[in-house]
């Protein structure tokens, strides 16, 4: 079954997981991986003005030979220059005359006339929603819809009052980087309650971790090169969910933090050692060797 859509403040409908072509894949060539997630069920593709990736999602899009309809773009104004050349140059890329998301992609950047200039091209018509919240403006005409975080295990405590906020003002967070407990600081507190929920639930590790992060109400954006990856994250909607035990044993363990870089350097550096021990243990193997065969001839 394939993932949903949650209703944003402004009646538009989300879905609620979005292909990305940030993290590895910015600044390169990402037609064929877009449109492989495409071919693979999913609806959402996100992309940014600073990945310069938008001219390949939009050559993937019209590859595809799917109704503009069917497809839900987010891109976001990362500068430098002004925010209505931005979203303009941005649709030009993609190919397209609207965007359904447009995002302010760094906090540098949010201002009220920066506000004040998304509000209007809502207005125009050149995007659907729009969103990103360093701080909601009293000033602002049109609140937020939408939120995008980095967001894991490890720093849920620290967004914890983040994501209350956003569920009072009813402003939908996307969550990037959710696999950072995986990708980028495995042998963590995280590691063991997630892999005791992949064996109850059949799952694997990383769609235990999107089970967590939709079970805070936030949807995902990822990313990857393999189509069997895809699947695996599609395939999250179809297991069963997590027990609240779960949930707060995953939460409990991201508050002790990552795996401390110290304990990572020293293991870093035992790898080392034990790989020069056994060096040395082969050159003596092999002194003794050729002493022995010297004295034998």
């Amino acid at each position: 079954m394939p993932f949903g859509t949650v209703t944003l403040n402004d009646g538009n409908e989300l879905p609620t997981i979005a292909f990305g072509t940030g993290s590895t894949m910015k600044f390169k060539d990402v037609s064929d991986y877009v449109g492989q997630a495409i071919e693979n069920g999913f609806s959402h593709i996100d992309t940014a003005q600073f990945y310069q990736t938008e001219t390949y999602v939009g050559l993937a899009i019209k590859e595809s030979g799917l109704p503009r309809s069917s497809l839900y773009i987010t891109t976001k104004y990362s500068g430098p220059g002004k925010s209505q050349q931005a979203i303009h140059q941005s649709l030009n890329k993609i190919g397209i005359s609207y965007v359904d998301l447009y995002l302010v992609h760094f906090p540098a950047l949010f201002s009220e006339s920066v506000w004040q200039e998304l509000e209007k091209m809502k207005k125009d018509g050149l995007t659907r929603s729009i969103g990103d919240l360093q701080k909601l403006l009293k000033t602002a005409v049109t609140k937020p819809a939408v939120n995008q975080i980095k967001f894991h295990p490890y720093n849920y405590a620290s967004h914890k009052a983040l994501l209350e906020y956003c569920s009072k003002q009813n402003i939908i967070v996307e969550a990037y980087g959710s696999l950072n407990s995986i990708t980028q600081n495995p042998g963590g507190p995280v590691d063991a309650v997630v892999n005791a929920a992949a064996k109850r639930t059949g799952a694997t590790p990383n769609q235990v971790i999107f089970s967590w992060v939709r079970s805070k109400g936030v949807t995902i954006v990822t990313t990857t090169r393999s189509k069997e990856r895809l699947q695996e994250y599609l395939a999250v909607e179809d297991l069963p969910p997590l027990t609240a035990e779960e949930i707060a044993a995953i939460d409990d363990a991201g508050a002790k933090g990552p795996p401390s870089q110290l304990v990572v350097a020293r293991l870093a550096m035992q790898h080392r050692f034990e790989k020069s021990s056994s060096l040395v243990m082969w050159l003596a193997i092999a002194i003794v060797l050729g002493f022995t065969t010297f004295f034998m001839l």
